[in-house]
């Protein structure tokens, strides 16, 4: 199932979406995971002496970093997507079939293209390693709120994009018909309904009734509502 519906930023300038405020009264637990132990080091040192953050293990692999999250069950797991063994993807796969409810930060490198396969498994946040201190705590304190994150960076813009058609297109597969999704994806590109009736072998009332069908799901305003909603999502 998809997240949470999120307040939508087009604008690839913005760093971050959030849901609610980041602002708590608790402090955020976290299970960090790098298999650098000068790297895992000085991430314990920053989120430790950070008001509101409490650092409750730390994990050199995979392996540990499952055990720690199905032990201690954190809020959020800042974790490394290549290290030895079993690595970041291999840790998201395992919590994904798991249902673990634990929100996770990947650390990664700019370049890396396991970056998009790891938003796919689920993970909420994706950052450089040598991403400020300040924008990682940021980052962290978004994820726990609700939020997804994404660095001001057009790499990561275009992993949002991506991941905003995939979610996209599962969100409109669970509304719609799969003969509401063909209507709705040609009437979307340009096409008249009775073009639309022509390339589905139906007639033009059908049509007509299909898009009406679309419309009402979709809670959209006609053509121009129809096109904004399915551009909005990556999908026409």
């Amino acid at each position: 199932m998809r997240p949470q519906s999120l307040p939508k930023t087009h604008n690839c300038g913005a760093i971050c979406r959030l849901i609610v405020n980041t602002e708590t009264t608790t402090p955020i637990r976290l299970v960090l995971a790098d298999d650098h132990p000068i790297v895992l080091e000085g991430l314990a040192q920053l989120l430790s002496i950070e008001p509101g953050f409490e650092v409750i293990a730390r994990a050199s692999d995979g392996d540990q970093a499952l055990d720690l999250v199905r032990s201690s069950r954190p809020d959020v797991l800042v974790l490394d997507i290549r290290m030895p063994g079993k690595d970041g993807l291999d840790v998201l796969r395992e919590m994904r079939t798991e249902h673990l409810p634990t929100r996770v930060v990947v650390l990664t490198a700019v370049e890396d293209d396991a970056a998009v396969e790891a938003i796919r498994l689920g993970a909420h946040g994706v950052v450089s390693k040598d991403i400020a201190p300040k924008q990682l705590l940021a980052c962290v304190r978004a994820v726990h709120a609700g939020g997804r994150w994404f660095e001001k960076d057009d790499a990561f813009c275009a992993i949002e994009k991506f991941v905003d058609a995939d979610w996209g297109r599962h969100e409109i597969r669970n509304t719609l018909t799969p003969r509401e999704v063909d209507v709705a994806r040609m009437v979307a590109s340009g096409l008249h309904t009775k073009a639309v009736a022509d390339r589905l072998s139906i007639s033009e009332g059908t049509a007509k009734l299909h898009l009406h069908h679309v419309y009402e799901k979709l809670k959209v305003d006609g053509r121009v509502g129809l096109i904004r909603y399915m551009l909005g999502r990556g999908l026409a």
